[in-house]
């Protein structure tokens, strides 16, 4: 890995913060604001139009994931080392930590409280099972998204916007019934500021899942064979 590897970690912690403390925080203001708030299409472009801009931004240094399920997917598909992919996801929960301990630090309990600082969380008849499915198919969208318009050396040259838009579309559809995580750090850092952990295994079997799933399509189906690295 080599002294490199230490801005990209960098990139992936301060990317993490700040994309979830833009994406959380958009959510924390549908209780702030209430009718007037950004909703759910508020909160969609948020999460998306944020991470456009930050995987655009950071992919330079060699960042650009804020997310264990695309790092772990990464590594399934050969095309990052373990040791590098654990070390990013530890970025990332670090990132993702910190940002639900400042917006539970800078806003208000009754702001906060009601969302528990944007955790995502089940809608109202949906069970842990459908959620871990609803999760992995979102995160395959996600995924593919990464693979299809970042990894793959023959990806058109578009930075984070096919990105940002898969995570806001996904919002759109999921946000009301598992929060549309996607991303397993989205989940720990407001939930472990907040003290709010039901049903934590759906935001990483989810996810981990449906990275695996694309990863896999990728790496023995779509990739070319001289792009995988073991």
């Amino acid at each position: 890995m080599g002294e490199r590897i230490w801005p990209a970690l960098v990139a992936e912690a301060v990317g993490t913060f700040l994309f979830f403390f833009v994406g959380a925080g958009s959510v924390v203001l549908t209780t702030i604001a209430g009718p007037s708030g950004p909703g759910l299409v508020g909160v969609a472009l948020a999460h998306g139009l944020v991470l456009a801009v930050l995987v655009s931004a950071l992919a330079p240094v060699g960042s650009g994931h804020f997310n264990p399920a695309v790092s772990f997917a990464l590594w399934v598909s050969g095309r990052m080392p373990a040791l590098r992919a654990a070390l990013f996801v530890l970025a990332q929960l670090i990132g993702g930590l910190a940002a639900g301990l400042v917006l539970r630090g800078i806003l208000p309990e009754a702001a906060w409280s009601p969302t528990h600082i944007g955790t995502p969380s089940l809608g109202q008849g949906v069970g842990p099972g459908t959620g871990m499915v609803i999760e992995a198919a979102l995160t395959v969208v996600l995924v593919l998204a990464v693979f299809g318009t970042a990894v793959d050396e023959r990806a058109p040259q578009i930075g984070g916007l096919a990105i940002g838009l898969a995570v806001a579309a996904d919002i759109l559809f999921g946000g009301p019934l598992t929060g549309a995580a996607m991303n397993p750090a989205r989940w720990f850092g407001p939930a472990v500021a907040a003290g709010f952990l039901d049903n934590w295994y759906v935001w990483w079997v989810g996810p981990l899942a449906g990275a695996a799933v694309a990863a896999l399509l990728y790496r023995f189906v779509f990739a070319q064979p001289e792009s995988v690295q073991a």
